[in-house]
């Protein structure tokens, strides 16, 4: 009996796991659809950050985030934190924002896994009621 409570728990875990947002993540290009990045969403003091730990054309490796503002003016884009601060909230991650370090735009952020495919992450920026959402691809290890 307890070989089968100790199996469901263990598949119950896994199943629950595979439908987090934590782990890394594929960036997408919006006009060229080619991989950009990968992002790793972690988890720190209870929120959801996310930080570019690979960039994958080589020629922008080393490029500091010129445009961006405050504490993250002149960091180098590989190891920034582009994402902060986001709670969960019933479906979604809100309440946190999104730089972009081509442009140096921070945007209100929504993250959310899509309905059919728990691979793909919604990654929805908004500027007042203007938004943009991005697919990010779940890197499979």
């Amino acid at each position: 009996m307890n070989k089968y409570i100790l199996i469901i728990a263990f598949l119950f875990s896994f199943s629950a796991n595979a439908q987090d947002i934590l782990g890394k993540w594929v960036t997408i290009d919006d006009q060229t659809k080619e991989k950009k990045s990968v992002v790793e969403i972690f988890e720190r003091d209870g929120k959801i950050f996310g930080k570019i730990i690979e960039i994958f054309d080589a020629t922008k490796r080393d490029f500091p985030c010129i445009k961006c503002e405050g504490s993250d003016y002149n960091k180098p884009i590989l190891g920034l934190e582009i994402i902060k601060n986001m709670k969960k909230d019933g479906e979604y991650y809100k309440k946190g924002t999104v730089v972009d370090p081509q442009n140096g735009k921070v945007y209100k952020l929504r993250l959310s896994l899509d309905d059919d495919n728990t691979d793909v992450l919604l990654v929805r920026g908004y500027i007042g009621f203007f938004y943009q959402t991005q697919y990010w691809e779940r890197v499979i290890e």
